[in-house]
């Protein structure tokens, strides 16, 4: 009997919600004006939404437990029982309360001595990005006598709820291997993956768990695989995969590797003794041949033919000249399609974007369209072409089009681009004799006090943005708000003792949409939302084509507040790497190209604040390491052009004018000599958390400029005291001169309180003030 489709796999969906129901739900849980039920109600909505949805859409392999109130990464912390004792757990079933503790922190609590983290507070885990995405998780945390136990059955509670409701559902679970690999132990000298006999147990009762409620498939990710990986990790996924398949013989595993190739290890992954395996054709289209001619004959194979964290629609009929002879040769009873990765890293639904223009909309695809890509792929690859040669034609027309489009081309760009040279990217002078000018200009005490640039975006900043956006407030009244925060928050900074002082950003949407929406070449979706963390998700600009700056985007707000103190005011810029990287980009020029373009576009902003008398000036990079590619052999090439492009921007100024960058969750020890060849005179960077460990690749480097390693976790409602960031300060001096440090929180504030960052900031300026007074 022939096939109507080929499966269609979607590996897992965006979990926000159309309307961000999840955000609304956990800040309103967070801020205490619902409870545990309503939250779980909303989330309980939300998966059987997207389950007939999926269905709905012609997808035929639906998975469960890609569902996650914070990340799954903590999920799968949360189900092992990798719980740190600082969060007062020791078995049994982990309580809300427990697990966004480790997500989020605890704040000491004087009038509740029941609560498990009353005595002291609790810091949250340490929380970095998710591969080369801008996805996050929180780092799970190992010791060398970590005791494992099953401490959350959400997986199997997942299956068997998407099958009380008629959806015979893939449950989707972490690797072991991957999930030992991501996370860290005090001791540096101890390899997590020796924790992996005491760590396969728990994995055994889950699978067994979802074998006996009705499971036939399981999906673990092993992103892992895409890595360089050492022989210690391929003999962890040799004994585990034997381990599984012999304690669980009952249920198919598909083994999922994501946003790269195999390469070498491609031998390891086809002999692991799974039932599937899942490949990323978008990232990687060269490793198909090699698959196919190396599969064993009962292996299925799991093709990510539509790009799962891109929004550019396929080209449909170029994927099926690919995949039909590769289809030929396995038989279509060994196939799946599927995107190359699962799709939270898109929005939900174009149809949402109503005010999209119009020639930019027919070339992009959200998570909906694109289970439609693959539902029609799976329709055409069982059934022929003949059927579908009008829908065929559409696409290959749009993609045509596409490559054609005065849009996305600019001659005067281009001319631009063809004049950059050595020059472009060069300080007029070294950092020494520019440190010494700089010195002698701002005259600032040692350890300076300063922030990273945005200060809370209230009920009422974002209320006044909303009814700006609807007409309701004028352009008139919306300017006069603004200045009015801005000169309230430019005073509070001089009243508690600021040294350098920010304007506080009010008047930006995102560090990225802000700066999109004012040069050509970007589009916004309305309701193109993605989750970076938590309840923090983000509106990436789409890059369509060629970039340029129409106007001055930041002298305005920038003069204004300065005009309101003595004090030097930072000008805060976002970088052309972080730019980049934290939007959807055009596919048909190389990346390298891309980000120039947006430096020649920032170096002109820059070139004007200067000239408008600014005398500090951060280009925020926080998302340079994020861009960095998942095989070392290729992160010379990124790193030249990403610190070619940082040089463009910052390089065309005076030497007593002084280039700040800022930095988030960075390890820097393998990239520490692209961090000096940016040649910033200062960088701040996120340090809190690992309490300030990030420092030592700059004390062996002998890091020569000025740096600013947080002393207050942002991301976390906890208000550090005095104390605590004076003992982190103290930590940095072990690794810096005096004469180089900074003192500033890790990020910047807008998503705290001002309830929270008032006294987080008056106890930072009074550990400096008491460091000053004791040296």
């Amino acid at each position: 009997m022939s096939l109507l489709s080929i499966p269609v796999a979607t590996l897992g969906t965006p979990r926000i919600g159309p309307r961000r129901e999840l955000k609304l739900a956990l800040e309103s849980y967070w801020a205490g004006k619902s409870n545990e039920t309503q939250l779980l109600e909303t989330a309980a909505a939300l998966r059987v939404a997207n389950w007939a949805r999926q269905k709905s859409l012609g997808a035929t392999v639906v998975p469960s437990n890609d569902f996650s109130l914070y990340d799954h990464v903590l999920d799968t912390s949360v189900m092992v029982g990798a719980i740190p004792e600082i969060y007062g757990w020791s078995a049994g079933p982990v309580s809300l309360e427990t697990y966004f503790a480790m997500a989020r922190g605890a704040q000491r609590d004087d009038h509740n001595a029941n609560c498990a983290h009353a005595e002291q507070g609790a810091a949250a885990q340490e929380m970095t990005k998710w591969f080369d995405t801008n996805h996050h998780y929180m780092v799970p945390e190992f010791h060398e006598h970590q005791i494992f136990m099953l401490s959350s059955r959400k997986p199997i509670e997942e299956y068997k709820e998407a099958k009380s409701l008629g959806h015979q559902t893939r449950p989707v679970l972490v690797g072991p291997v991957t999930f030992l690999k991501l996370g860290k132990s005090a001791d540096p000298a101890f390899d997590p993956l020796l924790l992996l006999d005491s760590l396969l147990p728990v994995y055994v009762d889950v699978l067994r768990e979802l074998a006996l409620s009705g499971a036939d498939w399981v999906q673990l990710d092993e992103p892992c695989l895409v890595l360089d990986l050492d022989d210690a990790t391929r003999d962890a996924l040799r004994r585990t995969y034997a381990h599984l398949a012999k304690q669980v013989p009952d249920l198919k595993i598909v083994l999922v590797t994501y946003f790269g190739t195999i390469g070498e290890d491609l031998e390891t992954a086809l002999r692991l003794p799974v039932a599937g395996l899942h490949i990323d054709l978008v990232r990687a289209p060269e490793q198909l041949n090699a698959i196919v001619a190396a599969a064993r004959q009962d292996l299925v194979i799991s093709l990510g033919v539509v790009d799962g964290r891109n929004v550019w629609r396929s080209n449909l009929p170029a994927v099926l000249d690919r995949l039909e002879p590769a289809i030929a040769k396995l038989g279509s009873d060994r196939v799946q399609i599927a995107p190359s990765c699962s799709l939270p890293h898109i929005p939900i639904d174009l149809e949402l974007e109503t005010d999209l223009d119009p020639n930019v909309k027919k070339w992009l695809a959200f998570s909906v369209q694109k289970i439609g890509e693959l539902s029609t792929l799976g329709r055409v690859l069982a059934l022929g072409r003949e059927d579908a040669a009008d829908v065929l034609a559409d696409w290959e027309g749009a993609a045509v089009a596409r490559e054609t489009s005065p849009n996305a081309h600019n001659a005067k760009v281009a001319k631009r681009m063809a004049a950059i040279d050595e020059s472009s990217g060069r300080r007029r002078s070294a950092f020494a004799r520019r440190a010494e000018v700089q010195r002698a200009r701002f005259g600032l005490p040692t350890f300076p006090t300063t922030t990273i640039g945005s200060f809370p975006q209230t009920a009422e900043v974002r209320n006044a943005r909303a009814a700006h956006a609807r007409g309701t407030m004028s352009d008139a009244q919306y300017e006069q708000f603004l200045m009015e925060e801005t000169a309230r928050a430019v005073r509070w900074q001089e009243d508690i003792g600021l040294d350098v002082l920010v304007h506080g950003e009010f008047e930006r949407n995102d560090m990225v949409q802000y700066f999109g929406e004012q040069l050509s070449g970007f589009a916004f979706a309305k309701h193109g939302w993605v989750q970076s963390y938590g309840s923090r998700y983000v509106r990436p600009p789409i890059l369509f084509g060629d970039v340029s700056r129409r106007k001055p985007m930041t002298l305005r707000w920038w003069g204004h507040a300065q005009s309101l103190t003595k004090k030097p005011l930072k000008a805060i810029l976002t970088g052309p790497v972080t730019i980049l990287n934290w939007s959807f980009v055009r596919d048909d020029i190389p990346r390298s190209e891309a980000c120039r373009q947006i430096a020649l576009a920032i170096r002109d902003e820059v070139i004007d604040l200067e000239k408008s008398g600014a005398m500090m000036i951060q280009i925020d990079e926080a998302a340079l390491r994020e861009g960095l590619p998942l095989r070392k052999s290729q992160w010379k090439t990124y790193l030249g052009w990403a610190v070619d492009s940082f040089r463009i921007c910052s390089s065309g100024v005076a030497d007593e004018t002084q280039i700040h960058t800022h930095m988030c969750y960075s390890e820097f020890n393998d990239i520490i000599d692209a961090i000096a060849a940016l040649d910033a005179d200062v960088i701040s960077i996120e340090t809190s958390r690992s309490k300030m460990q990030l420092l030592d690749a700059f004390k062996s480097y002998k890091y020569p400029n000025e740096i600013g390693p947080g002393v207050y976790d942002i991301h976390s409602p906890r208000v550090p005291d005095a104390a605590e960031m004076k003992n982190l300060i103290a930590l940095a001096r072990h690794h810096l001169s005096d004469a180089q440090l900074w003192v500033n929180p890790d990020c910047g504030l807008k998503t705290r309180r001002w309830e929270e960052v008032c006294p987080a900031l008056i106890n930072m300026v009074a550990a400096a003030r008491e460091l000053r007074a004791a040296s």
